[in-house]
């Protein structure tokens, strides 16, 4: 079975390069790019056997496009924060060297931040169905946070998938702010509403289980931030839907 990697883009020339090296060994690799204002695409025609600048849609539908132009019907999905490792590469391949008795693969997803790798809190193991076969899954529609939504039970494979998600504290709150917006209209879209309640405990909830259940306390200072940041989104999300659910009507 061949393999097209996609990758969504806009303003990543820190990242790209370093991305695509990683699927290098793919049989295609297609990049589908927002407007860029930096050497994002350059960059990217470098690596890449096909890249596109397109208006943005939102998150599912760019990477739906990016599938539906793909050569190949079994995807790699990878955002450009993202690094194949050799060990996961090699399990692609093994897996895609017959028949896939499955139509789709969660990959574990390990993220750095703060100098190390994080494996405890809500981020890891972090599961992600990325690679699978576009004739049975389709990205989902989210806002954020989306996901393929796949006909029949996935497969998991054992190698991580690296995650560089943010440069620094200032990076991992503004994505916060950013992320929480979307999540609170997609909660609004679907007719959720919250309350006082909700806005006291689930925060508090979210960082004992970040913390004391999730083993965020075994990493350090790296580790109570992270629990602190996910108690954080918990609320800002929540507040952002008070917010919206108030607003008068015009």
């Amino acid at each position: 079975m061949k393999v097209t990697v996609t990758v969504i883009t806009r303003d990543e020339a820190a990242n790209v390069a370093a991305a695509l090296q990683s699927v290098s060994w793919a049989d295609e690799i297609v990049v589908i790019d927002s407007g860029s204002t930096d050497e994002t695409v350059a960059i990217a025609r470098q690596h890449a056997s096909r890249v596109e600048v397109r208006d943005w849609p939102g998150y599912s539908a760019q990477k739906n496009y990016a599938a539906e132009i793909a050569s190949n019907d079994w995807i790699l999905s990878l955002d450009a924060d993202e690094r194949v490792t050799p060990e996961l590469a090699a399990e692609i391949r093994a897996v895609l060297s017959g028949t896939p008795p499955v139509s789709g693969y969660r990959i574990p997803r390990v993220a750095w931040y703060l100098g190390r790798w994080i494996r405890t809190t809500d981020w890891y193991p972090d599961y992600q169905l990325r690679l699978y076969d576009r004739r049975a899954g389709r990205w989902n529609g989210r806002r954020v946070h989306e996901s393929v939504d796949l006909q029949g039970a996935p497969g998991q494979l054992r190698h991580e998938l690296q995650h560089y998600a943010y440069r620094d504290l200032s990076h991992h709150l503004a994505t916060i702010d950013r992320y929480t917006t979307l999540a609170a209209e997609q909660w609004l879209a679907e007719g959720r509403t919250t309350n006082g309640f909700e806005l006291f405990f689930h925060p508090r909830f979210a960082f004992i289980r970040n913390y004391l259940l999730r083993g965020g306390v075994r990493d350090g200072e790296p580790g109570l931030l992270i629990s602190k940041l996910n108690s954080y989104y918990v609320f800002l999300k929540l507040a952002k839907l008070w917010e919206l659910q108030h607003r008068p009507r015009a």
